[in-house]
């Protein structure tokens, strides 16, 4: 595809309509605070925030643990499969709205089973929300367990082992929360166990993390995925290996900024993550609490950085070839996107 000229106005439309796949997202992330309220009210949970605007008022983060703490405190609300289907299910209203058509679903298990939350209910409430996303909205949905990387291992493995008798219900793991101080190589033998089981594996790298961790994540993890990834350039022979053997990364432009990794959207690294031949993808990250869903990352990255339509048609193709999804169903959702391009171009 050649990287015709467009207006903003006519970029923006592109990015807007365009079927993409969505495989950074954690669910719990996309909590909006007028939910949380409602979940609140419903499960007679206490939560430290008047209203949703003062709720709104809090999510001015200086890092990401500071993003995190409040996190978890949203969290608390989600008590029963119901809630877990309500938000999964407000979710997947957002995606089909920016056109998402395939989407790799984070959860955090630990965040609830911490509190006594059933793990049966966790994923329960997820999985028939993917199930009905495919039958209502033709959204192809799957789910993946992250473990915590605050935690020890031994709460890893506990997990794993809670998740067992759920095997065909999710497709794979990950490692999410803070990430310096905890580098992969603690959860080593849990990750060798899950891909025992037949999981695919993904980790968080490189978000403000060193490049190390990405290495550690590929080598030791062996994952075949890095989420974030956005250290990766500080490491030319690392971006030769990211290049050389396809390995994605599924980048969340506004989460970056909000987080602080970058100081704003036009110092982003993204467009020479393209220009390398990196398989960046873009994704929402925590999008209830990081200022926008996926179209909103694609419109306001594309209107601070010099990408144009022929980066559009790369992001989007690379979403579907960096998924989980078959053989078969990539190759139906990259018509897709195919057949749009050529009546949209």
């Amino acid at each position: 595809m050649t990287a015709l000229k467009l207006s903003p106005e006519q970029l923006a439309a592109l990015v807007r309509g365009m079927p993409k796949a969505e495989l950074h997202i954690h669910i719990e992330g996309s909590l909006e605070p007028e939910l949380i309220f409602a979940l609140a009210q419903r499960n007679g949970v206490s939560i430290p925030y008047a209203s949703v605007e003062d709720l709104r008022a809090a999510y001015a983060f200086t890092n990401l643990q500071s993003f995190l703490d409040i996190y978890y405190a949203g969290a608390s609300v989600l008590l029963k499969e119901q809630d877990f289907f309500d938000m999964a299910w407000a979710y997947f209203l957002r995606a089909r709205a920016d056109n998402v058509t395939h989407a790799e679903l984070f959860f955090d298990p630990q965040t609830h089973t911490d509190r006594g939350v059933a793990f049966s209910a966790v994923i329960d409430g997820l999985r028939r929300a993917c199930d009905q996303a495919k039958a209502e909205l033709g959204i192809q949905a799957e789910l993946i367990l992250c473990f915590l990387r605050h935690l020890d291992e031994a709460s890893a493995f506990a997990t794993l082992e809670e998740a067992r008798p759920h095997l065909g219900k999710f497709i794979g793991v990950g490692l999410d929360s803070s990430e310096v101080g905890h580098p992969p190589e603690k959860f080593a033998r849990v990750f060798a166990d899950a891909r025992k089981l037949g999981l695919r594996a993904v980790a968080h790298a490189g978000e403000e993390g060193p490049p190390a961790y990405i290495w550690s994540a590929l080598d030791v993890l062996k994952v075949e995925r890095i989420d974030h990834g956005v250290q990766s350039l500080k490491d030319p022979e690392l971006v030769k290996r990211l290049v050389a053997q396809r390995i994605p990364l599924t980048v969340c432009p506004l989460s970056n900024v909000k987080l602080c990794v970058f100081p704003d959207l036009k110092a982003h690294n993204l467009k020479q993550m393209l220009d390398a031949g990196i398989v960046a993808t873009v994704n929402s990250d925590d999008p209830a609490y990081f200022g926008g869903y996926l179209n909103q990352n694609f419109i306001e990255t594309f209107a601070a950085l010099p990408l144009n339509a022929h980066d559009a048609h790369t992001l989007a193709q690379n979403s579907f070839e960096a998924s989980f999804a078959s053989p078969d169903q990539k190759r139906r959702q990259l018509h897709k996107l195919e057949a749009y391009c050529e009546r949209a171009l």
